[in-house]
């Protein structure tokens, strides 16, 4: 059996590769970084450091690369693979899904099996994006095939795998946390899905994929932008100071009773969860830099995503929503100084109405003149709204 792993960055090689190899699998990685196919290729295998207490190694043999600009040993692979994941970033998932076509059209011609994709990205809909990209780089008669032969499985990756430097030494190494479960769309495979420890097949996944974004980005990204506007360099040392832990920890309150609502799902499941992340953020082995977690902040504030997504959501199932909304705010202060363009930004980019502006906005200048306050304020905000209700 064989995993074609398209991208061999952390997540390829620190989680799915080693998900897959473990249960039986060769696993082909392709990426266009060609010191890591190299490697790859010269040792068919590699270490990786799981960040317990005491850390310790494990070895994925049964492995090469390919080289993403071959473009026809990449069609090759996806042809004759057993299944497929990708774990490139949305912008290159985009770049790349005419080639994807093209290896399955080619599979379609040359053997018709179906193929089952599993998408390891942080990308709301990513099914329905990748199927567009697919189906408007496929010739025509191939287009119906891809609903019928290409299952686009989507996943909810909650193993945290720091982007590393490429080590002098070993440059396939990483080190990456102990938990190891994958939650993936059980309806998306044509097909059985496969056995693989660790995989959970999920139906309906819609509860586990806003698990993921609103209440485990959410809270990641939080950390991330108050711990950089207080210092912090890594997540662990963020997440140890009691304002930065105590906002966070209220902000994955909120989403998580948002969630309940929304999914008839007990609040105590929910929280559970959110606490075992709270302890994960802490993790001092993984050297998760604020930098890393907190970048591209004018994507995770658009409408739908982390930030955004998880304030109007709450808005709709009646959560107030303080903290998440200082986490918006700390966001802000990564794009812009000014209180007045902040707004701005909160409107048209978050979509987000003018009473959740002008909170927004009353915490973003607190970020700025008082910081010592913030939670001081977002308490306040909140039982403001509590006010409101009976």
């Amino acid at each position: 059996m064989k995993l074609l792993m398209y991208g061999a960055g952390s997540i390829g090689r620190g989680f799915i590769g080693p998900l897959f190899a473990h249960a039986g699998y060769d696993v082909v990685f392709v990426d266009v970084n060609l010191r890591i196919i190299d490697a790859l290729n010269s040792r068919r295998g590699y270490r990786y450091t799981l960040a317990a207490n005491p850390a310790y190694d494990r070895i994925v043999n049964g492995v090469y690369g390919v080289d993403g600009l071959d473009e026809q040993k990449v069609c090759d692979e996806i042809v004759c693979c057993d299944i497929m994941a990708t774990a490139l970033g949305p912008a290159v998932l985009q770049k790349v899904s005419p080639l994807i076509a093209k290896g399955f059209s080619q599979r379609m011609t040359q053997s018709g099996c179906p193929l089952n994709l599993i998408i390891c990205e942080n990308l709301k809909d990513s099914a329905g994006l990748l199927r567009r990209w697919l189906s408007d780089a496929l010739p025509d008669d191939m287009k119906e095939l891809l609903y019928s032969k290409c299952g686009l499985i989507e996943a909810a990756v909650g193993r945290m795998v720091p982007g590393a430097e490429i080590s002098d030494d070993d440059p396939l190494h990483l080190t990456v946390e102990e938990y190891g479960f994958l939650p993936v769309n059980k309806d998306g495979f044509v097909g059985k899905p496969p056995k693989v420890q660790g995989l959970i097949l999920a139906s309906p996944f819609a509860f586990y994929e806003d698990r993921k974004l609103y209440l485990h980005n959410m809270g990641h990204a939080i950390c991330a932008y108050l711990g950089m506007m207080e210092g912090c360099q890594t997540i662990a040392e963020a997440i140890m100071r009691s304002n930065i832990r105590y906002a966070v920890q209220g902000a994955m309150i909120e989403a998580a009773a948002m969630i309940s609502a929304k999914y008839k799902v007990p609040f105590a499941r929910i929280y559970d969860h959110a606490e075992d992340l709270l302890l994960r953020f802490q993790n001092t082995s993984l050297s998760d830099t604020c930098a890393r977690v907190g970048r591209d902040p004018i994507r995770k504030i658009k409408a739908g995503e982390r930030l955004a997504g998880a304030l109007t959501q709450c808005g709709d199932f009646g959560v107030h929503n303080a903290y998440i909304a200082l986490g918006y705010a700390a966001a802000l202060w990564q794009l812009t100084y000014d209180p007045v363009k902040a707004a701005e930004i909160a409107v048209q980019t978050g979509e987000l109405g003018p009473r959740q502006a002008e909170i927004i906005t009353e915490l973003y200048k607190v970020l700025g003149d008082q910081p010592e306050k913030y939670v001081q304020t977002a308490e306040r905000l909140k039982k403001q709204m509590r006010g409101n209700t009976v």
